[in-house]
């Protein structure tokens, strides 16, 4: 429990809890490019088998390798085959063929010389290597072959992927329809960023957490801002039913003027928790009503990052058929001049730099760590893991380090 005697939950549970109320979304047949970033809710069998034909690697001299199995072999040039162009020629004892990257192997050669590696005086060349079958050549089917399984489902598309299908002909494919999330910031002191007013501050965390969400491949509708009254938020927060995921920014605190948690209970959201054991962003709720889940975030414009990263995005890739939603984490040891102390109980979440170096990734945490600063976010890769059961940690300590998604 914290000092107001609310319960407080592990980050592992609380995203476990918020993990059970998402799952992937129904399933539409998107364009390939819309796709990426999506997960395949079919197997893709390859129709086309690709390459689909045995092709050079490199700018050279098709040639048999029992002509060169030993430096200094000389051959003569028969043919010159361009990508693009089919061979007309088959090799005989002692022939080659000058070929260029991507042209078919012709038949009787299996292996290519680089042209690095060969002298040429006419039809004539000298190999300057010994030359190993298969040598420089891409084969057949390399990378798919018809009727076999392309890309199985649950993949996750990339742009790679996405070059997989184009080169089968695809264009559309079966996955999970694109979330829809609507945001919407509270705080009576908040003012559009295109219409600042005297003694009000421009609101940064709906505009940020739509964007957040938008780079995950999620449709985003703004909701606006709410003022400090239960009533106006409740009233905003309505057309967010029927949203796929409803996020909110400040009023889940203990103050009085949070009044976040009470339009939820008068929305009708169940709950499923309230408070976090984590610093930064301790206050969060989260619940659902019908198929939207709703997440209030705090309102210090790092701490809704770092609680949107943690909490919101793998909830958002759980709803686009990501099969490991886990924040992702990498092995790396402490850099600071003196050691970092925290009390037991909390994970604590310090933006930091990590630059590689000696072979381990260095975290350095960011002098500033306020959480009403975007300033320390801007400049962080990582988030440094503070596991709750520690209070001190060294330099050259072992810790777990989680890449940012909002850098870059």
């Amino acid at each position: 429990m914290d000092g107001s005697g609310h319960t407080l939950l592990s980050v592992s549970d609380a995203r476990a809890r918020v993990l059970a109320l998402c799952a992937p979304l129904p399933r539409e047949e998107a364009p390939v490019d819309s796709a990426v970033g999506r997960a395949l809710l079919e197997t893709v069998v390859a129709a086309r088998t690709v390459p689909p034909w045995d092709n050079s690697a490199m700018d050279g001299y098709a040639v048999r390798s029992v002509d060169a199995a030993a430096p200094g072999a000389r051959l003569t040039v028969v043919a010159t085959i361009m990508a693009g162009q089919t061979p007309a020629c088959r090799l005989g004892p002692g022939e080659c063929a000058r070929i260029m990257t991507g042209a078919p192997i012709p038949e009787g050669a299996d292996a290519v010389v680089m042209q690095e590696k060969a002298t040429r005086a006419g039809d004539a060349v000298e190999l300057l290597e010994a030359v190993r079958p298969r040598q420089h050549v891409r084969d057949l089917g390399e990378d798919a072959r018809a009727g076999e399984p392309l890309l199985a489902a649950g993949t996750v598309l990339g742009v790679p992927e996405a070059g997989m299908l184009w080169g089968q002909g695809l264009t559309k494919v079966p996955v999970p329809r694109r979330p829809k999330v609507a945001v919407l910031s509270t705080g009576d002191e908040l003012c559009h960023f295109d219409q600042p007013e005297p003694g009000k501050i421009v609101d940064t965390n709906g505009p940020s957490l739509a964007l957040a969400a938008k780079r995950l491949g999620a449709v985003v509708t703004s909701l606006g801002i709410a003022r400090d009254e239960a009533e106006d938020v409740l009233e905003r927060l309505r057309p967010g039913l029927g949203f796929d995921a409803v996020i909110t920014s400040a009023g889940v605190s203990v103050g009085e003027r949070d009044v976040v948690k009470d339009a939820l209970l008068a929305l009708g959201v169940e709950m499923s928790f309230w408070r976090v054991a984590i610093k930064p962003g301790k206050p969060l709720a989260v619940g659902r009503k019908g198929r939207t889940v709703f997440f209030g975030l705090p309102g210090n414009p790092t701490s809704s990052l770092v609680s949107f990263e943690l909490f919101v995005r793998p909830a958002l890739r759980r709803m686009m058929g990501h099969a490991d939603v886990e924040p992702p984490r990498v092995p790396g040891r402490l850099d600071v001049d003196a050691p970092l102390s925290k009390p037991a109980g909390m994970v604590h979440y310090v933006r930091a730099t990590a630059p590689l170096r000696d072979g381990a990734l260095r975290a350095r945490p960011l002098p500033s760590q306020t959480s009403g600063a975007l300033q320390s976010a801007a400049l962080a890769t990582h988030l440094i893991e503070l596991p709750a059961e520690g209070t001190r940690f060294a330099a050259g300590d072992a810790v777990a380090l989680l890449p940012v998604s909002w850098a870059g």
